[in-house]
């Protein structure tokens, strides 16, 4: 299983659902629009650190971006 693919996928699913844009998702977890567009497309693999941000900017724990 491509982990980088699962927790991509979540990240934008999820980043839909609540009506963010990529830009307010970056401003808000302080991280590179470019990046987060690149973990969005499974090629950048996200520290656990960032995990947290985006989790926690999502209103989700960290396990969910796995699922």
């Amino acid at each position: 299983m491509d982990w980088g693919r699962v927790v991509g996928a979540n990240v934008r699913r999820l980043r839909k659902e609540r009506k963010l844009t990529q830009e307010q998702l970056a401003m808000e977890t302080e991280i590179d629009l470019t990046y987060l567009g690149g973990i969005e497309r499974g090629q950048r693999n996200p520290s656990v650190s960032v995990l947290g941000r985006l989790a926690a900017a999502l209103g989700v724990s960290p396990a969910e971006l796995f699922l």
